[in-house]
């Protein structure tokens, strides 16, 4: 099988349980909930994604076969002096279950590679993941209802965190929207988080570090 990537590069985990991290992020091109061209904007069911995630263009990207896609990967993580670190790379998008199947899993695993992957949570996930970070979007009917970490892009209407509380995860982060309304999200999201016992509050280092 091939995969369509739009990017792959060295970084460090901006956001959620693993922040300061570093990880090698690779980001598959292609979402159900947007196509990701500013002409379709209008019809997209996630309205304020700011991610590009369209074409094959990035840093690294390319129509990959699973071999070279390994191999590109360890190549990334390997030129930062990570030769006696197990590789840690962090799937996402776009939507990344859209292609990721068993079989990248598993080569992942047999070169000792640990898999994160940051998805939407609509879409069957393949087994064995190591980390699973599902980020709900309103107006979505989530298929992936368990995992190690859920992160709520808040606020968001139609998508209050109360509705995700009983879900099966260890730990439940929200996280400020981006954009104009920005300072008032993060106080509205420190107000939720200082009152809540079991959300947490996740802060995107990664755009105060001037890194992506």
């Amino acid at each position: 099988m091939g995969y369509k990537i739009k990017e792959i590069y060295y970084t460090l985990q901006g956001e959620g349980f693993h922040t300061g991290r570093e990880a090698v992020f690779v980001r598959f091109s292609g979402c159900n909930l947007w196509s990701g061209r500013e002409v379709d904007r209008h019809k997209a069911i996630c309205q304020f994604c700011d991610t590009d995630f369209w074409g094959v263009d990035g840093t690294d990207g390319g129509n990959y076969e699973l071999g070279p896609l390994i191999d590109k990967i360890l190549s990334i993580w390997n030129q930062h002096d990570k030769k006696d670190a197990k590789p840690f790379i962090v799937c996402t998008g776009g939507e990344p279950a859209l292609q990721m199947d068993n079989a990248f899993v598993d080569a992942c695993h047999d070169h000792h590679i640990e898999i994160a992957i940051e998805t939407n949570g609509t879409h069957k996930l393949p087994n064995n993941i190591d980390w699973i970070c599902v980020s709900p979007k309103a107006n979505t009917e989530l298929i992936v209802t368990r995992g190690n970490e859920l992160k709520l892009v808040y606020p968001q209407k139609n998508a209050l965190p109360s509705q995700y509380e009983h879900l099966d995860f260890d730990h439940f982060y929200l996280q400020a929207m981006d954009g104009p309304d920005i300072q008032y999200n993060l106080k509205s999201t420190h107000s939720y988080c200082n009152a809540s016992k079991k959300w947490k509050i996740s802060i995107q280092t990664h755009k105060i570090l001037g890194i992506r």
